[in-house]
């Protein structure tokens, strides 16, 4: 709708994860660092919780378009409280056979798994996204899991990765087991007003646009409304967008932004009611 008028060869703030668009602030370089170091050491559980649409899905995503090619990597990401089996998800997630098995059987396999994946020099990965709703069996059976080794190397890595639910969970005292077990863990916060402001600029620049389109103080104002968290600011600056186009306004003011958040405030669907 708006691409045209602001130079943009595509839409800048989609809330889809797309690592193309991903932006570095310092939290979440810091959390794709701890990734990078618990996978080259072979750590066994690493945990990274954030908040919701704080972009912890596109940093996976980000994470698996660049993993060094010895690694087999498995992807979990439909996790509910009342799963009941979450071997059988871990075995489709490496394309393992798993109707029709008992538990026994099952873990007789992915063990064997692991072995031939070791015997041929690979390390085996698995990330389980939305992790914050496994129970506390699941999680045990994670940890039985791990317990998969040859002599001193770790055959199967696990990233949990969820929202601030998984760090309460994980502090349960019947899951002390399981939490000692984790050498690496990040929380990504929300972007502070810098980030946010550099967050914008990014974005537009990878859909096209290379001069500014949002005044410093639009984008102020945008991190104060969004909190700093990439996915709001996204819907926001969207919105701005296209009032901005319908205004035939080049740029994107403070005055442009401040209109738009009164009437999403009076006319949204989501607004609250007097």
């Amino acid at each position: 709708m708006y691409q045209a008028f602001y130079g943009l060869k595509e839409n800048p703030f989609s809330i889809q994860p797309d690592p193309d668009f991903l932006y570095f602030g310092r939290r979440h370089s810091y959390a794709y660092a701890m990734m990078e170091f618990g996978i080259r050491n072979r750590v066994g559980f690493m945990v990274i919780s954030g908040e919701i649409g704080c972009g912890k899905t596109t940093l996976v995503r980000h994470l698996l378009n660049n993993l060094a090619p010895e690694l087999t990597v498995g992807l979990v990401y439909n996790t509910h409280r009342e799963i009941a089996n979450l071997l059988q998800w871990i075995m489709l997630s490496f394309g393992l056979t798993y109707e029709g098995q008992s538990n026994v059987a099952l873990f007789d396999e992915f063990q064997r798994f692991l072995i031939k994946q070791y015997g041929f020099g690979k390390s085996v990965l698995l990330i389980i996204d939305e992790a914050h709703n496994l129970n506390p069996d699941a999680l045990e059976s994670l940890r039985m899991l791990s317990n998969i080794n040859a002599d001193k190397h770790q055959l199967l890595q696990i990233m949990l990765v969820g929202q601030p639910q998984l760090k309460e969970l994980l502090l349960r005292p019947d899951l002390l087991q399981f939490s000692q077990r984790v050498e690496v863990d990040f929380h990504i916060k929300p972007f502070d007003s810098d980030d946010v402001q550099g967050y914008i600029q990014h974005r537009l620049k990878i859909a096209g646009r290379e001069t500014p389109l949002f005044t410093a103080d639009a984008c102020a104002k945008i991190a104060q409304a969004s909190q700093g968290v990439p996915r709001r600011i996204n819907i926001l600056c969207n919105t701005a967008l296209v009032y901005g186009f319908a205004a035939e306004s080049k740029l994107i003011t403070l005055g442009l932004v401040e209109e738009m958040l009164s009437d999403k405030a009076e006319f949204g669907a989501l607004s609250n009611p007097e």
